[in-house]
This record gives structure tokens, sequence and C-alpha cells, in this order.
């Protein structure tokens, strides 16, 4: 026995490998749990639970926002272009990257008026943004334009003086959008801005969603579609959702029906139709002065949950977030007409 241990401790010595009791390997770090896929009944469940407050990156997407017309002479007539914000930008700051369709360029000696559909904004309303914490502007839409590619380059400027992000029309390559890239806590998340309304060639929109998904590791693409003053997206604009999904995008930011319309989930990506207005001045209903924030989660590239936040604007330009039963009957309204537009959906493609 004595000579087989001498043996042993031998060739252990010879070829350096230490006697001693087995020591496990150090466990490899456990990857983030795999998620659930966002559904609509998630969304519309009213929790979002500790991990995903404590691990994701929050982005707030609005409606339209005019600073123009009435809501413009409103500023002015009080001397303070964050008046529109004053209910709102607690809330809008409160998120890791907040994005607006900014519908009218700001350019210098912008008239006063409250009528038309000329829009532009004065160039003070750059401090109502930044008291709001506005992260980034779409500007693919259909009065962006509205005074001509001088307009948009003062617009453009303006944002980049104040280092808040933009996409949108561009003079300066053929591309339809920009691609703007914002990268929050180790993820780019990119944004592009197209104007349906001109009719821009879909290859070309599919084309550049393709690229610069390559790019980013989230992409985000508004379109600015539809027809206004509709509940229900035609079936051309569900279309273009849903092959922008396709192509690489990850979420549909929409606009222009200056109403509410349907949240839909597609391959596990989110698509708002459109927020209805956020700052506008259309008082002449209901349903042009009822809108939503959508803020939306993400837990790495993926979107862990979202949650529909209902306001009211009130005085020609300022929105505020809903409580209490006129929360409760938008938020109901939401998800029931999200329902039947994922009934239709299903049905019709």
């Amino acid at each position: 026995m004595q000579l087989l241990r001498l043996i042993s401790t031998f060739i252990l010595s010879f070829f350096n490998i230490t006697a001693g009791p087995n020591i496990p390997p150090t466990p490899a770090v456990n990857p983030s749990p795999i998620l659930a896929p966002i559904t609509l009944e998630k969304i519309f469940d009213r929790y979002v639970d500790n991990r995903t407050l404590n691990q994701s990156i929050s982005i707030i997407t609005t409606g339209d926002v005019i600073p123009a017309r009435t809501v413009n002479f409103k500023m002015s007539q009080n001397n303070d272009f964050t008046l529109p914000f004053h209910k709102t930008a607690d809330f809008l700051k409160n998120s890791d990257m907040t994005i607006i369709n900014l519908e009218a360029p700001l350019i210098a000696d912008c008239p006063l008026t409250t009528e038309g559909m000329v829009f532009c904004g004065d160039q003070r309303f750059i401090d109502g943004l930044l008291f709001a914490g506005i992260d980034a502007a779409t500007l693919g839409n259909n009065h962006s334009l509205n005074h001509g590619r001088e307009g948009l380059s003062q617009s453009k400027r303006l944002l980049e003086q104040n280092n808040i992000l933009f996409a949108g029309p561009t003079a300066v390559t053929s591309a339809l959008s920009n691609l703007a890239v914002n990268e929050i806590k180790g993820l780019r998340i990119g944004i592009l801005a197209y104007n349906i309304l001109d009719n821009p060639d879909r290859q070309i929109i599919l084309g550049e969603i393709r690229a610069a998904k390559a790019q980013v590791d989230f992409l985000m693409v508004s379109f600015h579609w539809g027809a206004e003053y509709v509940r229900y997206p035609a079936n051309q604009t569900i279309r273009l959702a849903r092959e922008a999904i396709d192509n690489g995008a990850d979420f549909i930011n929409g606009n222009h029906p200056h109403w509410i319309q349907p949240l839909e989930v597609y391959r596990d990506k989110l698509i708002v139709y459109a927020h209805g207005n956020f700052i506008f001045d259309q008082e002449w209903s209901e349903e042009t002065k009822t809108g939503m924030l959508v803020k939306t989660y993400l837990v790495g590239s993926q979107i862990a949950d979202a949650e529909v936040i209902p306001i009211f604007i009130s005085g020609y330009n300022q929105p505020e977030i809903l409580t209490g039963e006129k929360k409760e009957e938008v938020y109901n309204f939401v998800r029931e007409i999200s329902g039947q537009q994922k009934n239709f959906r299903d049905s019709a493609f």
C-alpha cells in the first residue's frame, strides 16, 4: 500500500497534477431570463413588473405636435414657449428617450395667426422642447415642408444646436429619411420617419429600413399616414406596418389621423397606428382633444412591456395626463378598439 502511494505521488508530481479535493468550476453568469413575448393582454394588464422597470430602457412616443396657429398664438400671448408642456413635462422627462412628431417647421419671423393650413412655429418653441426633455423629433410629415426646404433647414439647425435628434426628409442625399441614432445604456436605437401622404416608393422605404437595421439594435419607424378622423387604419396602412416589421422595424410609430387608433402586436413588435393629437388646437371635438402617450419598455433589444397613458387637450394648446373616470373611459376604449383591430387583422390577412 505504501508503495502504491509513492508511485501515485510520483506520477502526480511528474505531470504537475495537484492531489486534493475536486473543486467545481466557477459557474458562468446566468444570462437574463428569456422574456415572454409582448402581447396586447400584457400591455393592457396595467402592470409592469419590477424586473422590467429596473432593467429596461423606456421610450415615450406622442401624437402630433403643432407649435403653430393657435398654439403659437397662445405661447406668444403669454410670452411662455413652455406653456403647452406645463402639465406633462415631468412625465415626459421621466423616460430614457422621448420622441415627438413635430408637425411644423420652427422658423425665424413666423407670423402669428389662428387659422390656415400652412404651419410654422416660433423658434422659441425650442424652450418648450428642452423644458419637457424631448430627445428626438420626427419630421416626416405633411407640414414640415410648409415653408420649403429653407424652413426645414432652419428647424434642423435649431434642433441640432440644442442636441435634439431628428429624422425625416433630407436634401443632402437621395434617402427618403435620414437615420437618427441614440445610444442608451449601450443599446443603439435608430429612428426613421416617412410622410406616406406623399406616396413615396415603398421599396425605397423597405430598403432603407433594412439598411438602418444593420446599423442599430432597435429600430423605430415613424409613419405619417392614413385618413384623418377615422378610427381604424386602412388595409394598405396595415400592410405597410407589417412589411416594415418584416424588413427590420421593431416599433411602428404612427400619426396623422388626429384620432386615437388601435395598437397591434405583430411578430412580437409593437404598432401604434395613431396616438391622436398631443399639442394641437383642434378644440372642436372630443376625439381631436383626446390622445395617448405610449411608454415602451425595452430589455435588451426586445419589447418587454408598454403602457398607454391617456391625455386630454384644453385651452387650444395644453395636454394633461388624465386621471379618474375620464382616464378609465379612454383607456378601456383603446383596449377595445385594439382588440377589434386584432380580430379584423386576423380575418383580413
